[in-house]
């Protein structure tokens, strides 16, 4: 199930989406506002916004600009007619599409599963993740240092993936260890977690690819 966060300062059009939407197989979560809207990114795997572009604490072309600096996620404008001429500024800023308000709920769907659809072909293509000269190939389950092939184990394989899946953002150690709870099914406890960090370090060679936040976590890129 598609899971869809609906950002819309107003309630009312908040709860006749949701209904909708759901009727439609789509799981909703809402927000008021932009603080909300990344809250809930960052607690929740979604996989597509809806977003207002008049909310209460923020323009919604920066909202925009900075959900798609964080994140790479699909992103429909929710627009009143008279802001339709600046929705250009928000399609260059990265959004995917954008509907007018009142709108029809069949062509809101419509548009929802084309952006899914084109989105999801481009993930099926980005089978590659790079940095620096590390990278990984997500078909083959494969992580190559220029071109040479690095063997890890597979629950050290699936931390080095989930860092370099969220490049440039901080991954506290509570997520690592529920991440790899929930993938490997088994218990790996903090100082655990600490000496698979250390083992990929020393087979990566590079100290510098995978950076500590002291006290936090880690993370990969700047």
């Amino acid at each position: 199930m598609k899971k869809i966060l609906l950002v819309e300062d107003n309630e009312t059009i908040i709860m006749g989406l949701k209904y909708s939407l759901e009727q439609e197989k789509f799981e909703v979560v809402s927000a008021l506002n932009f603080k909300q809207c990344m809250e809930n990114l960052e607690q929740k795997d979604i996989d597509l916004i809806l977003l207002d572009v008049g909310l209460p604490d923020g323009n919604g072309f920066e909202i925009c600009k900075k959900i798609k600096q964080t994140i790479d996620i699909p992103v429909i404008f929710l627009t009143a007619q008279d802001e339709e001429t600046s929705v250009v500024l928000g399609l260059d800023l990265g959004a995917d599409d954008y509907i007018i308000k009142p709108f029809r709920t069949r062509e809101l769907i419509s548009r929802i599963n084309s952006v899914l659809r084109r989105y999801g072909k481009n993930e099926k293509n980005a089978s590659i993740i790079q940095y620096k000269n590390i990278k990984i190939d997500i078909n083959k389950a494969v992580v190559y240092k220029e071109d040479k092939e690095i063997i890890f184990t597979s629950l050290e394989y699936k931390i080095l993936l989930l860092l370099f899946t969220n490049q440039n953002k901080l991954i506290t150690r509570e997520q690592l260890l529920e991440r790899i709870w929930d993938m490997a099914g088994n218990f790996v406890n903090d100082n655990t977690l600490t000496v698979y960090i250390k083992r990929i370090r020393e087979k990566l060679e590079d100290e510098t690819i995978i950076k500590t936040i002291r006290g936090l976590g880690y993370r990969v890129g700047d």
